[in-house]
């Protein structure tokens, strides 16, 4: 808990640093999740948002995306901190959350409820959400796959917004792209995630400039 507390602050200072740096044409953008997005034990710049900023400028856009993973952080937690971790200039998030509410058992419904409030909350200040979605670990049931794996479909429908099926594609169970514990991304891990995340960005970049 108090090392969730120190990245929280460190956090803050980071976001308003981001944004001071970047001009009033840049595109600004946020990585909202849990240790996914945080780039757990990954070395300064190997993360995902980091990485996909330097892959989409290579691209020729004007863009940076702020990294406000923490590690940890349920849906729940995610919707307690939302109004504070995301600045008011934001034109995007990529909302990542709700692989720990999986782990943790943490009831779909509920899961959906918070989701579901970010979404809303996010629109109503005028900034996009890019939703990355998640599966219930197979040793949860049946049960809990059924009632878990349709919320991210259905919350992108009901509010309009792109969707990513499985934030993880192509890294689950692949030994030479995650880290020792068999769960998070390595450098190489989180390289295949942009790559196969960024013909969403670039369909999204580009339905903002037409």
């Amino acid at each position: 808990m108090f090392k969730s507390l120190i990245r929280i602050f460190l956090l803050a200072g980071a976001l308003v640093g981001c944004v001071s740096g970047a001009s009033a044409d840049t595109l600004k953008g946020v990585g909202f999740g849990d240790s996914l997005m945080a780039g757990y034990q990954l070395a300064p710049g190997e993360g995902f948002p980091e990485q996909l900023e330097e892959a989409l400028k290579a691209q020729g856009h004007d863009i940076v995306i702020a990294n406000a993973g923490v590690s940890g952080d349920t849906t729940s937690g995610g919707l307690a901190r939302l109004d504070w971790s995301v600045p008011d200039d934001t034109d995007f998030v990529i909302l990542e959350l709700g692989a720990n509410d999986a782990l943790r058992g943490v009831s779909p419904d509920l899961t959906r409820e918070n989701l579901d409030a970010m979404i809303s909350g996010l629109k109503a200040r005028g900034i996009d959400v890019i939703l990355a979605g998640m599966l219930a670990p197979p040793n949860m049931g049946d049960d809990y796959a059924a009632a878990f794996n349709p919320i991210y479909p259905d919350l992108a429908e009901k509010h309009d917004v792109t969707l990513y099926p499985f934030f993880l594609d192509g890294v689950t169970a692949q030994e030479d792209k995650l880290l020792a514990d068999g769960m998070h991304p390595n450098a190489v891990g989180v390289a295949e995630m942009v790559e196969r995340f960024l013909p969403l960005m670039e369909d999204y970049l580009a339905g903002r400039e037409s």
